[in-house]
């Protein structure tokens, strides 16, 4: 099949194309708004997109509760500060509950049953229960196009300034994923979790006998 995005005719049921970018990190966003109130929701439009410095990228797209940005749209404009935490199956349920639209002055943190903890370098708290998270400084919002105008779509860059892994899911000096169980991310209401891992090498040169590689100029 094929469809153009802008005129929605793919026939579907369900629009296709979140189940085709998979699995998607999820990132777990704490914020403060400027009055002090607690913000935490998950965002599956999130990765990394840098190491030096270690940067990412979360995208709140859509409206809040009171019809405009996001909460966490707001509080990360408001004072330039956010922690992603890791959502893991061990914590989906707790997850699951901070995704609902509740008004600004609810903290989806004491609605979860979850336990705030200080960070190091940044004003909000990070989950206590979450085995990895990353304290943040934002770097840029960009405003993104989009169909609906009454839909913003929003790309917020941070830097990574302080990094908490629990000491328990690390093993022979490496961040142990198995252990960790990250969930992601699929389409429709599908979630999936990292617990089948291999290793792959990326091939020298001298391992590719492809002519129209090993032939190509500069290759």
């Amino acid at each position: 099949m094929f469809y153009e995005p802008a005129k929605n005719d793919h026939g579907l049921p369900h629009n296709p194309f979140p189940s085709l970018i998979v699995p998607r990190p999820i990132g777990w966003i704490t914020t403060l708004s400027k009055d002090g109130k607690v913000n935490l929701a998950p965002f599956s439009l999130f990765n990394g997109v840098g190491y030096t410095p270690p940067t990412v990228v979360v995208c709140p797209n859509g409206k809040g509760a009171g019809g405009g940005q996001k909460d966490t749209v707001i509080n990360i404009r408001d004072t330039g500060e956010f922690v992603a935490n890791m959502a893991t199956w061990e914590l989906r349920e707790q997850v699951s509950k901070t995704a609902a639209t509740v008004p600004p002055d609810v903290n989806e943190m004491e609605v979860a049953g979850l336990t705030p903890a200080p960070c190091r370098l940044v004003k909000p708290p990070r989950v206590a229960e979450s085995p990895v998270t990353l304290e943040c400084k934002h770097i840029q919002t960009v405003e993104l196009p989009s169909y609906d105008p009454a839909f913003p779509l929003n790309a917020i860059f941070g830097e990574v300034v302080g990094v908490h892994i629990k000491d328990e899911v690390i093993t022979d000096g490496r961040v142990d994923i198995a252990k960790i169980r990250p969930i992601a991310r699929l389409g429709y209401m599908d979630y999936t979790v990292v617990d089948t891992i291999f290793e792959m090498a990326i091939p020298a040169l001298e391992a590719l006998t492809a002519p129209d590689i090993r032939g190509r100029p500069g290759g």
